[in-house]
């Protein structure tokens, strides 16, 4: 019996959150993020991030995310940090920096120039962000699996 080939994981289009409120969560995230909204409407935003999004989407069905979060890769973790601090929004205890928003959601703050994931050449261009380096320890995870960049 032959196996059906199976479809290749190899990326993420978007992240979906459940929030309380559209309006609310859209200031929430302006307080801690520079970012361009690209789209809206009464039940869920669109908040680009280049070739992704974040999907914010209102109606909070499941209680606050303990250990379950998802990674948000930034160009300045310290900004955020400071951002947090500002918005009067604690961290939660550990190595990373984690927060959860107003409706339980569990963010872990990622520094770019630290993960292997790494946005083409003409995305960053597009964001603007043609400057973000990568560091050693990043650069050799990538170059050990035939990703080096150039």
């Amino acid at each position: 019996m032959a196996h059906a080939k199976k479809a290749r994981a190899i990326g993420f289009n978007h992240v979906a959150l459940e929030v309380g409120d559209i309006d609310e969560a859209l200031a929430f995230y302006g307080r801690l993020f520079e970012f361009k909204l690209r789209s809206r409407s009464k039940t869920s935003a669109f908040i680009d991030l280049g070739d992704q999004f974040l999907a914010l989407q209102k109606g909070r069905t499941q209680p606050a995310d303990d250990g379950r979060h998802f990674g948000l890769v930034v160009d300045d973790k310290e900004a955020v940090r400071r951002a947090l601090a500002e918005a009067g929004v604690e961290t939660l205890p550990g190595q990373f920096l984690d927060f959860l928003d107003p409706w339980g959601n569990r963010i872990e703050i990622v520094s770019y120039d630290n993960v292997q994931f790494t946005k083409a050449p003409n995305v960053l261009r597009g964001m603007g962000l043609s400057h973000l380096p990568k560091n050693e320890k990043a650069m050799k995870e990538l170059s050990g699996k035939g990703m080096a960049l150039n």
